[in-house]
């Protein structure tokens, strides 16, 4: 390892930055400046005059990453883990942090953190994005149960999914107070009409004023928020470059992922290639039991959940489908487990299995195979960005982060940005 001469901690804040120069002779200096562009960029001129060999940093929230991304081609830069750059107990200042990650880095002592390429940063600021609407639209579909079953309508008791096309039909139709009658008779759903009968008794109860007016404003953001996740998958699709389109395919062979799961764990992970096993891919993610060893006396605990959690979230959802497919080799895996540990920890195993698979497959650009499995991959076709408005492109770019300036040089911030 090469001996740096000087080097430059930085506490990042907020707000603002606490600075540190630390030579190998002892000698330091300190600085405080603004979380700014501008202010960044005249600490990056004091730092070329200084000769600063390094800079290094806490991955705090997402306020390094102005700096990072400003820095990153003038300067070697790297960000460390805030868990494993703790300093020894005892008085905490700004100034004492800075100093003790100058000294870090100084003697070596700091592990970069994965840094994903800006292509790749963006893509996964689409995937998470859509996670962001996906919630927001769970959370509309159960004020909307919620305010059905305040009024005693429980069509969840005849049909398995209200907000299907048959659904959808008939909560539109409350919302508008149509006839009954008619709205039944129009159902699109044969199926469905077959159970007039019961959604008459069901839907008897008539909705106050108040409760068709929330009702009519849950169905107009839930049909808002939709439309933004199609456009989203739209741009998430029109994003993938040709070797990204091969590991789709591949991720989709494997039971229980779907194109969504499919493209959250590629923007997640980035390139396997980063990791030499698929142990080292599932401790990364934080799928590994914590260990505590002292002596003779070892103890394994639960996951230490570090790492991505969208991409531990989308790992236990593929878990939960492919624990269902009906005889195949990950069912019977889930299934040995279950019988010995309980359903949790089975998922939890499962989960981790298929990263170890993904890794491999992956690695080797090779599909899933499995002689019981009967599973039909139909991989979307690449194609133009989708059109969309000047006022929706806007805000996807602000929640990917970025200071978007209107033709009058007025500065909207970013998420994230300061």
């Amino acid at each position: 390892m090469k001996q740096r001469t000087k080097v430059c901690g930085i506490d990042v804040h907020k707000d603002f930055l606490q600075v540190c120069i630390l030579s190998l002779t002892g000698e330091s200096s300190q600085h405080r400046i603004h979380n700014t562009h501008d202010d960044i960029l005249d600490l990056k001129d004091l730092l070329l005059s200084e000769g600063c060999e390094l800079i290094a940093l806490e991955s705090t929230g997402i306020y390094w990453y102005l700096l990072y991304f400003t820095l990153e081609n003038d300067i070697p830069i790297i960000v460390g883990n805030a868990n494993q750059m703790k300093s020894i107990p005892g008085r905490k200042t700004d100034v004492r942090d800075a100093e003790w990650i100058a000294q870090l880095a100084l003697n070596g002592l700091i592990k970069p953190s994965r840094i994903f390429p800006r292509n790749q940063r963006e893509f996964r600021d689409l995937t998470r994005n859509r996670e962001t609407l996906v919630n927001s639209r769970t959370t509309i579909k159960n004020r909307i149960h919620k305010i059905l079953d305040s009024a005693g309508m429980r069509l969840q008791s005849v049909m398995k999914d209200i907000f299907g096309k048959s659904g959808r039909h008939l909560l539109e139709g409350l919302a508008q107070q149509r006839d009954l009658n008619t709205l039944l008779q129009t159902i699109p759903s044969p199926i469905i009409r077959r159970k007039v009968d019961e959604l008459k008794v069901i839907m008897q109860t008539s909705l106050s004023p108040i409760q068709i007016h929330l009702l009519n404003t849950q169905l107009q953001l839930l049909n808002e928020i939709e439309e933004k996740i199609d456009t989203i998958n739209g741009l998430i699709v029109a994003a993938l470059t040709d070797e990204m389109h091969d590991s789709i395919g591949i991720c989709l062979s494997v039971p229980g992922i779907g194109m969504t799961a499919a493209t959250t764990i590629l923007a997640e992970v980035g390139d396997v290639r980063d990791f030499p096993s698929a142990d080292r891919l599932a401790s990364w993610v934080g799928l590994t039991p914590s260990v505590y060893q002292s002596a003779d006396h070892l103890v394994t605990g639960r996951i230490t959940k570090r790492g991505s959690k969208h991409l531990r979230w989308i790992l236990v959802q593929v878990a939960q489908t492919a624990s269902r497919s009906k005889n195949t080799i990950l069912s019977r895996f889930f299934n040995r487990i279950a019988f010995r540990k309980g359903r949790n920890k089975a998922i939890i195993a499962l989960a981790r299995k298929i990263l170890c698979i993904l890794w491999h497959l992956l690695t080797v650009k090779e599909k899933y195979k499995d002689p019981d499995l009967k599973k039909k991959v139909i991989i979307p076709q690449k194609s133009k960005l989708p059109d969309i408005s000047i006022d929706d492109a806007v805000m996807v770019l602000l929640n990917a982060g970025y200071n978007v300036y209107t033709p009058g040089l007025q500065r909207i911030p970013g998420k994230g940005a300061e």
